[in-house]
């Protein structure tokens, strides 16, 4: 099966030697070693350019996928594989990680500013929370994670919200110590998203067995762990 990278830290990423690697790319390579499938790697696309892509039939694979009924028309989805948390932070001692801020209507109702990503669906307590945010100024957004976390430091904002993975992996790489709010802002399962015109449900289904298996062993949850540490 093909598949087009896009790289997004921790998930996917090219390492010091240049090789790519990362939390998506290590389960996904145990999962097709387990089912005996081959994997064909082709070089970086935007991220428009990927998906109009798959839509029509040039690429087998997607990585991180939600299963959606739009999406139903045209793919066919795994077991999940992993689970997204999205999550908030602010920096270490700052004041507003101080003022034990338990929900988004505690943050609504409070003073503190908040960074978010400027597209994306980050569950349905974030969204009633938004127009209060955004009438009293309290919301900017951001396009990366790089530029988040910079924002951040810099003092842009109090909380900043985003993948938890993908963020403590970017402060981490500037140096910015963080702390979590008590909450996450959504948990939901991801899938491997195949092509419904270039592959058939015997796939489907041979990856699927592939994934319970390194899942009753024990495999996918040790590599989750690596990453998923502190």
């Amino acid at each position: 099966m093909t598949m087009a990278l896009e790289q997004w830290p921790p998930y996917v990423y090219r390492d010091a030697q240049g090789s790519y690697t990362g939390l998506d790319l290590e389960l996904l390579r145990a999962i097709f070693k387990e089912a005996r499938c081959t994997l064909v790697i082709l070089p970086e696309l935007p991220t428009a350019r990927r998906q109009l892509l798959f839509q029509k039939g040039g690429l087998d694979l997607m990585l991180a996928a939600s299963d959606t009924s739009e999406r139903q028309s045209y793919a066919r989805f795994s077991v999940s594989y992993r689970d997204e948390a999205v999550g908030v932070f602010g920096k270490a001692g700052d004041a507003a990680v101080q003022r034990h801020i338990g929900n988004f209507g505690q943050l609504a109702r409070g003073t503190a500013t908040l960074l978010a990503p400027k597209v994306g669906w980050y569950g349905a307590d974030y969204a009633a929370a938004r127009p209060a945010l955004e009438k009293d100024g309290r919301l900017n957004t951001f396009g990366s994670f790089h530029q988040g976390v910079r924002m951040l430091d810099a003092g842009r904002a109090d909380l900043l919200m985003g993948d938890v993975l993908a963020v403590r992996h970017e402060a981490r790489q500037q140096g910015v110590a963080l702390t979590a709010l008590p909450f996450l802002a959504l948990r939901a399962p991801v899938h491997l998203m195949l092509n419904a015109r270039s592959t058939s449900t015997a796939d489907l289904a041979r990856l699927d067995a592939a994934i319970a298996r390194l899942e009753q062993r024990g495999r996918l949850a040790a590599i989750r762990a690596r990453y998923e540490a502190p």
